[in-house]
């Protein structure tokens, strides 16, 4: 799908980007270019450690900001596929700094949209978070702009062979600033501040991620909110699969947070489908009706008023699931020390 082509992902040097730069260099060994664009150096001089241009002569690292519109463009010429994973994302650094928050989050999409529409680029995929659903904090209220900026897209590409579309999903396993690499680094001290012992959230790995983006890049026609059908935990329970002898210190929740995160709300319903492994919230003002995207693409539309969150999710990981998948994902964190 991939081979011959030329890719960008914004963010590049995140915990996403690495993920999916190994798996399409290593799936696509014939792509033609992937172009690493974030605006940190020494990211990508750490990422050139471990993917040298020397021994992938494919990569390029480029030094950028998506809140620069020019730089955006000549980093995306020649370019045919962007994945759009940039953005300010620690939800009490964005209640603190918000308009910093707006300019990449929101004002940065756009800037993407834009240069991809100058620049000939035909497939783009952008990157959001179950906090864009029905958001009380403002990452999520930029994080669901940006998501609106994009399926509207479609509606300004005229004759140009390009698709825009989103992938939704929950807390990725592992990623910087999530709860399981905290708890790891506090369970020495023999306490786990737990914000609420109801609290409950999704959970994806990074390969997961990487591969819906691989899927939706084949799969899009352009509009969609794909999210995925994947598990919930307990925060309880990761704190139990972490550090069963810890002490459990309740702290209350942070300003701006959920007790459960949603992904479709009961008002998504109306223009969602189930496609199997994946849900696709269609745009309300988009070319395809519910009806006719099943028609032509499959799927089937879902129950009016179904709603998608992490506490009434049918699927939960267990304590011992959780133990292993820590293992598994983090070195030096083996199931019998956990």
């Amino acid at each position: 799908m991939l081979n011959n082509l030329s890719i960008l992902i914004t963010g590049g040097t995140g915990s996403f980007g690495k993920a999916f730069v190994e798996t399409v260099l290593e799936k696509y060994p014939d792509v033609r270019r992937l172009v690493i664009f974030s605006r940190d150096e020494l990211k990508q001089f750490e990422m050139a450690q471990k993917f040298p241009v020397s021994k992938y002569p494919a990569l390029r690292y480029f030094i950028g900001d998506v809140r620069d519109s020019d730089r955006l463009r000549r980093a995306m010429e020649g370019i045919n596929v962007v994945i759009h994973a940039a953005a300010l994302k620690q939800v009490p650094a964005a209640e603190y700094n918000p308009f910093e928050c707006i300019k990449t989050n929101v004002l940065g999409a756009q800037n993407v949209i834009e240069a991809c529409l100058d620049m000939g680029v035909r497939r783009v995929v952008a990157l959001s978070t179950d906090k864009a659903a029905a958001p009380i904090n403002l990452y999520g209220a930029t994080k669901l702009c940006s998501d609106k900026l994009f399926t509207a897209a479609n509606n300004i590409k005229g004759g140009r062979d390009l698709r825009f579309s989103v992938v939704r999903y929950g807390n990725v396993m592992g990623s910087r600033g999530s709860v399981i690499p905290f708890f790891l680094g506090k369970r020495k001290t023999g306490v786990l501040p737990i914000t609420d012992p109801a609290m409950t959230r999704f959970n994806i790995s990074l390969q997961d991620g990487v591969d819906m983006v691989l899927w939706a890049l084949e799969r899009a026609q352009g509009g969609e909110i794909f999210v995925p059908k994947i598990p919930s935990y307990r925060i309880t329970d990761v704190a139990n699969a972490i550090g069963p002898e810890c002490e459990h210190a309740i702290v209350g929740i942070r300003p701006g947070e959920k007790i459960h995160e949603e992904m479709i709300t009961a008002s998504d319903s109306f223009n969602t489908v189930d496609l199997g492994k994946y849900f696709a919230i269609l745009p309300s003002a988009g070319s395809h009706s519910v009806e006719t995207y099943c028609a032509e693409f499959g799927g089937k539309p879902v129950e009016p008023g179904y709603a998608y969150d992490s506490g009434s999710n049918t699927d939960f990981l267990t304590v011992e699931q959780l133990r292993e998948l820590i293992a598994r994902d983090f070195s030096g964190a083996d199931s019998e020390s956990i």
